[in-house]
């Protein structure tokens, strides 16, 4: 396992026994991890974004500290979520992510996962252009978030 996952897994476990609120002091916990304190940095810049539920404060200097409070969502602001970030072109492994995280959140099964990922791939989109590919595969994304935010609604 690379160090970036090592250290968003070490991340989520203690968000969890914390209950969804964590600070921690950054030059501190790299020593823990035995990495430069900027790596601690691009995770949390990267993987713990807005985008995916998570607010985050930090404070420099010598009691500096970064706070990560994870958001607690409902299905249609979850989906909505996704539904907005989908908007720009959506390459690829973007895709992956946004699906591997709806899975995750109970939104999708695995299967229904893969059979989406399948349906935006490199290969299924292969006749269209990079450019194209990746501009029709978020109308694609969005397309079925809605489906998904309909049935939903129709079954209230």
């Amino acid at each position: 396992m690379i160090l970036s996952q090592r250290i968003a897994r070490m991340l989520e476990e203690m968000l969890e026994e914390a209950g969804g609120e964590l600070s921690i002091v950054r030059n501190d916990f790299a020593k823990i991890l035995g990495c430069v304190p900027s790596q601690i940095n691009y995770v949390i810049t990267s993987r713990f974004t807005p985008e995916r539920g998570y607010l985050v404060e930090s404070r420099r200097g010598g009691g500096g500290f970064i706070r990560i409070r994870k958001v607690p969502m409902g299905e249609n602001e979850y989906l909505m979520r996704f539904y907005h970030a989908a908007a720009q072109p959506l390459d690829q492994e973007t895709a992956r992510a946004y699906l591997s995280e709806m899975v995750s959140a109970g939104i999708l099964t695995q299967r229904e996962g893969r059979m989406i990922l399948c349906a935006l791939s490199d290969r299924a989109l292969e006749p269209v252009s990079r450019e194209g590919r990746d501009l029709l595969r978020s109308r694609i994304f969005q397309t079925q978030i809605l489906e998904l935010l309909l049935e939903k609604e129709m079954n209230v």
